[in-house]
């Protein structure tokens, strides 16, 4: 009886230890982290305001130069979020430091779900990089071909070459009917092709310089914070966010080509009415505030700066440091207006901040007006006095492309007056530009 009593006294203390066991592993399975989202939702977070403290925020005439001074907070509503294309980045064969850009559909996942392979890998090679510096330096002209390159002229397109249309190749017009002297680059992977010469045909015959380049982004910003940026992007290491990734590498790359090889950016979409041979170190505001009557937006449509000017690094540093991609404008025009409200009034700093009549006439929700013609006697004197005022005043228009890529250039409107003011290949253009 004894021994059946102690065997079961073991059993009970085998149990009760097991059981103990069996309860500590069970809090460490059962013991979880529950991780805090980082953001907002993309639906809430495109919509949220940006607050911009200024300190300055004065304008300049075309015929004055500036210093900037006053000091208020301005909140920054983002009126127009757009819907994200699927963009992708793409090597090139020839040379992996060569980015380009498509719309093909590419997801970003968090780092710790992913086991692929990194999203484009970057080999850093001078044989590399050299292509496309060489490229560059071939083109502008280092010696004496430089006197026929007066301007430098970048645009980016990271879209199909078979969306570079009309709208596009009139921007190119104007450009050079208000500059023949002038060189352009379009930054693009699409257009740097046999199909892209072709485009390019037309006004290589007329004399006039213009080449398509693929962009090469470790080369340009070799020794600025956002080289590691660019390579932790490329690495999947970085969320792109629900605004196109595209858009967002066309803002930082302008910057790039800027700061390195000084001269003039305009997006594809601007068309240029004079010269631009007066201006140095310019950015134009967008809005001002109808009360104190200083710019409350600048935008980056238009820029003319010098090589390695302070503020364009500053530029490229808030986009590095500041990147998100889930918020329309934040790496954009809320960026260039963000840096110059710190900036203004600082020593080394020397820029002038032209007034929205210089490439921004018509603000993008009343673009429409300019392609409407006249519907009775008051409208056409209406008419008639905006297009005096725009020739007048502006130096380029801005045609919001969002919003007026569908309307059609209806008779006596001023875009029809300023296409036959400004054509190189003049009666070539349906009435849908």
């Amino acid at each position: 009886m004894d021994g059946v009593i102690k065997r079961r006294s073991l059993c009970a203390i085998v149990s009760c230890f097991l059981l103990f066991l069996l309860a500590y592993n069970s809090s460490t399975v059962f013991y979880v982290q529950v991780p805090v989202p980082g953001n907002s939702s993309p639906e809430i977070s495109s919509f949220l305001t940006e607050n911009v403290a200024r300190k300055s925020r004065k304008l300049v005439s075309l015929s004055t130069s500036a210093k900037l001074s006053s000091s208020v907070i301005y909140a920054v509503k983002e009126e127009t979020p757009l819907v994200k294309p699927n963009t992708q980045l793409i090597i090139s064969r020839k040379n992996p430091n060569l980015v380009g850009f498509t719309y093909d559909s590419v997801a970003y996942q968090p780092r710790r779900r992913r086991k692929k392979k990194p999203l484009v890998k970057v080999l850093p090679s001078g044989d590399r990089i050299n292509v496309f510096s060489m490229r560059m330096k071939e083109f502008f002209g280092s010696k004496s071909s430089n006197s026929s390159c007066k301007f430098r002229f970048f645009m980016t397109w990271i879209s199909s070459i078979e969306s570079f249309g009309e709208r596009e190749l009139f921007a190119v017009e104007s450009l050079f009917k208000a500059h023949p002297n002038g060189c352009l680059v379009i930054m693009s992977t699409s257009m740097d092709s046999p199909r892209g010469m072709q485009v390019s045909n037309p006004f290589l015959e007329k004399g006039l310089r213009v080449t398509a380049i693929s962009p090469d982004f470790m080369y340009l910003f070799k020794n600025t914070i956002a080289h590691a940026w660019i390579d932790n992007l490329m690495k999947g290491n970085i969320d792109p966010g629900e605004v196109s990734l595209g858009q967002n590498l066309s803002n930082l790359l302008r910057l790039g080509l800027l700061y390195k090889f000084g001269g003039i950016y305009l997006d594809t979409d601007v068309i240029v009415l004079k010269s631009f041979g007066k201006l140095r170190n310019v950015i134009g505001a967008q809005t001002i505030d109808v009360e104190t009557r200083n710019w409350s937006r600048l935008n980056n449509a238009v820029m003319i700066f010098d090589k390695r000017h302070p503020l364009l690094y500053k530029f490229i540093e808030e986009f590095a440091l500041t990147f998100d991609g889930n918020k329309w404008g934040h790496n954009g025009p809320y960026l260039v207006s963000r840096v110059v409200s710190r900036v203004s009034g600082r020593d080394g700093y020397n820029f002038t901040v032209l007034p929205p009549m210089a490439f921004y006439p018509v603000d993008w929700n009343r673009i429409g007006s300019l392609f409407l013609g006249p519907r009775n006697e008051t409208q056409a004197k209406w008419l008639l006095l905006k297009l005096q005022q725009i020739q007048s005043g502006s130096l380029a228009v801005h045609l919001w492309n969002k919003q007026s890529r569908e309307l059609e250039v209806e008779e006596g409107s001023i875009i029809q007056h300023i296409m036959s003011d400004c054509c190189v290949f003049c009666n070539s253009y349906s009435s849908k530009l």
